[in-house]
């Protein structure tokens, strides 16, 4: 009996340094041409993270997900050579506009306001339900998993 109590505490008194963080969440997911980086909790059970690609072409998609809701906003900021349109890298105007919409008071946040606010700076602009939990969410809100399909772990 006390070996089985003092194993029940060991885990439990590990359980905190195997938690996810959102430092681990940037990763590559496909084999050197792809990946997340940059994830960020922005509170209020949301955050963002960029999407990249780079083989036979590049893309670079920002990605702002409401882990609680369970709805994510994608914009394209940069691509070259994915589609038939012209190339384009809007990064900069992109990453001003979500710089300035995460510094408004978290009551005036709505994905319809942010994609009206990115509309003029990225492509392609995107709201969707999740059905799989994002790296981020599962790091920085897991008790928002509601029922998605939960993030299967960082794979490098």
């Amino acid at each position: 009996m006390k070996l089985a109590f003092a194993t029940l505490t060991a885990l439990v008194l590990a359980s905190p340094a195997l938690a996810l963080t959102l430092e681990a969440c940037t990763r590559t997911t496909h084999v050197s041409h792809g990946g997340e980086a940059g994830h960020r909790d922005l509170g209020e059970g949301r955050v963002a993270y960029a999407e990249w690609w780079s083989q036979e072409g590049v893309y670079l998609d920002y990605i702002v997900a409401d882990c609680r809701a369970g709805e994510a906003l994608r914009v394209r900021a940069r691509e070259e050579r994915i589609s038939d349109r012209t190339s384009f890298d809007r990064r900069d105007d992109v990453e001003k506009v979500l710089a300035t919409e995460f510094r408004a008071a978290p009551s005036l946040f709505s994905f319809e306001r942010l994609a009206l606010a990115l509309k003029p700076a990225g492509q392609d602009i995107n709201i969707a339900p999740m059905l799989e939990e994002p790296c981020a969410c599962a790091a920085a809100y897991p008790q928002h998993l509601g029922t998605r399909t939960p993030f299967k772990g960082v794979t490098e």
